[in-house]
Formats: structure tokens, sequence, C-alpha cells
């Protein structure tokens, strides 16, 4: 039986799961919710590795194993990382083949150590491709400005990347700018584009937190949607504009938003506030267990992302006159949130050495 999260598909966004594990892929929750939930894809990063490598003692036999190599513990956490992510992506094949390369991607994140070094995280990038060997995995990318050249780069050399910690309008349309530099650069090598697929990770709650002890009542829990709305009003100017037309032609992917950070902190808030207010087409919202779990009790499937779409430039002015620069605080937010992936990979490789 279908359950309330499989019908958001019927409004053209897909639903990914930021979740993994070895438990959890050897249980074959993951194939079931493929077939009950409509998921689509799977999101990782160091604090869930984290979390599974610390609590799940699959990962225990592989662990001693590779300490008996002489490997740095970011080697050894790569091994580890590997195999779960390979495995993903085999459960995922099936949603990968019947979408035809649209849907079935599963990420994996380069070192947050290299979010300032871009010819790094093109070699970091480029081995963790090689390793997984899967046509349906995802890179993992932090949108600072070196995070933006390697992404340039890594589509232009046909990988599929997911380009993470984007906070403000600014962040997302420089990421769009270098996708489709990315495709040109390729498409006049004479190289196909047709396969190639890419993400924005667009974060939510973190924005609010942020802001809302600083704003009137009136104006609480909507800056971040406010946001989304405006991201997605780029979008579709872009997409579904002349400058995108000729690589569509060639066959190329639109960039779409991911929406992320996606799970409700604060209590007064619906605890499926972020997946119901941005449901609409050409969308994905990558959730966790928890919330997926709130959604499939009470949440309602239903377009909602352009629901009063024109005032969100509107709500947006009314966050700067009450004294809050967005695109200042977009920029610190993703300061912020880098630094919470290394500190989580820092833990993780402690974890591991």
């Amino acid at each position: 039986m279908l359950s309330r999260i499989a019908e958001i598909k019927k409004y053209g966004q897909k639903i990914w799961l930021d979740n993994i594990s070895r438990e959890f892929l050897a249980s074959g929750d993951l194939q079931r919710m493929i077939e009950e939930d409509g998921v689509a894809g799977v999101t990782s990063n160091p604090a869930i590795f984290f979390k599974a490598i610390s609590t799940d003692s699959r990962y225990q036999e592989q662990l001693a194993e590779l300490k008996k190599e002489d490997l740095t513990p970011l080697q050894r956490y790569e091994r580890i990382a590997v195999v779960d992510i390979k495995q993903a992506c085999q459960i995922m094949a099936g949603v990968y083949a019947d979408s035809n390369g649209e849907d079935g991607y599963v990420s994996l994140e380069v070192s947050p150590d290299l979010c300032h070094d871009a010819e790094g995280t093109v070699k970091s990038a480029l081995e963790l491709w090689s390793a997984v060997n899967e046509p349906n995995l995802m890179i993992k990318v932090p949108a600072t400005a070196a995070g933006v050249v390697a992404f340039e780069q890594l589509v232009e050399r046909g990988l599929n990347v997911n380009i993470t910690l984007l906070f403000n309008l600014a962040q997302v349309n420089a990421i769009w700018d270098a996708y489709i530099r990315g495709l040109e650069a390729r498409a006049a090598q004479g190289l196909p584009v047709d396969k190639i697929k890419t993400v924005a990770s667009f974060f939510l709650s973190r924005v609010d937190s942020a802001v809302d002890a600083k704003l009137p009542a009136e104006l609480q829990g909507k800056t971040a949607i406010a946001l989304s709305r405006c991201a997605y009003l780029d979008y579709l100017k872009i997409f579904h504009g002349e400058r995108f037309a000729a690589l569509k032609a060639k066959g190329a992917k639109p960039q779409y938003l991911l929406w992320a950070s996606t799970g409700t902190k604060n209590k007064a808030y619906s605890d499926v506030l972020y997946i119901e207010e941005l449901i609409g087409k050409e969308t994905i919202n990558t959730v966790p267990d928890a919330t997926l779990d709130c959604f499939r009790d009470h949440g309602i499937a239903a377009e909602r992302l352009t629901n009063g779409i024109e005032d969100a430039p509107k709500t947006l002015e009314q966050v700067e006159a009450a004294g809050i620069n967005v695109h200042d605080l977009g920029e610190q937010l993703q300061k912020d949130g880098l630094q919470q992936f290394v500190d989580a990979f820092d833990k993780l490789l402690e974890l591991v050495k």
C-alpha cells in the first residue's frame, strides 16, 4: 500500500532520504521505502556516517581489517563509506533505470577539509567516483567559492554532483551559472550532456532558526520558505528560458533545487512545515527519517510551492526592513554549516583512526 509520502510524486516532487547505515541497507528498509513511499534518492553526510559507524556493529569487522593496513583515518573512512554508498546505489539502480536517469541517486560528500581547495576537491571527487563506480552516484560538494570552481570542472568531466550548503539567492545563482558553463564547455568538445544529473541543495530550517528571534511574530517561520520560493522563481527563469534552451535541445537536465535541512527545529511549528509548504514540480526534498515518519502519519500532499509565490519577494523585503540582511545571513550560515561539517568529519576520523 502506498503511503502519504508516495502521493507527493503526483505533484512533480521527488522525496530523498537523508540517512544511511549498513544495518538499514541490510534490513531491506530502503527497498521498502522505495516501494511504499516512492523514495527516489539518498543523501549522506559526515554526521550521518558518524552515527552509523558508532552505533552499528556491522562496521567493526571491516574496521578491524582496515586497521591492519597502513592507511590514514581518511582512507579508512572512505573505504567504509564506499561500501555503503555502492550498496545503496545498487538498491537504487532500478529507480535509476526506470526513470531514465532522472531519479535513483545516492550522494557521497568529499572531505569538508577540502572546501576551500578547488583542485583537491576535483581530485577527491574523481577518486570517489572511480571507487564507487556506479552511474547513479552523486558527489556532494559544498558551495564555497572553491566549490563552485570545482563543480564547474566536475560537470565538464561528466560527473553527477550535489552542490550543498546554499543559503541565499546569490549562492544558488552562482551555482546555476557554473552548471551551464560546465555543460557548455563539455558540449563544445562534442561530449554528451544528457547523462549528467546535478542538484542544488538549499537549506531551510537553519535560516528560520537564525532569524526568528529577531523578527516580529507575523514574520517568524516565513523567511526560509520565502527564500525558497524566490529561488524557485529564479530556477524557472533560467531553466525554462532562452539561456538553457540550446543545452536542453541536446538533452541536458535542468539543475533542480533540493530542499535540505527540512526537519523542523522550532517545536512551535508544524513538524512537516518544510515538506508541505514546498511541494512543487521539478524539485526534490531530502528528509530525515523522523520527519518522514511525521509526514507518513499526518502530512498532506498538495502543490503549495507556488501558493503566494508572487508575494515571496515582498516577504523578504519585510524581513530586511526588520533589520535582517538576508544575503549576509546566507554567507554566515554557509560558514557555520561548513564548520559543522568539519567538526563532524573530525569526530568521524577520530572514530576510525
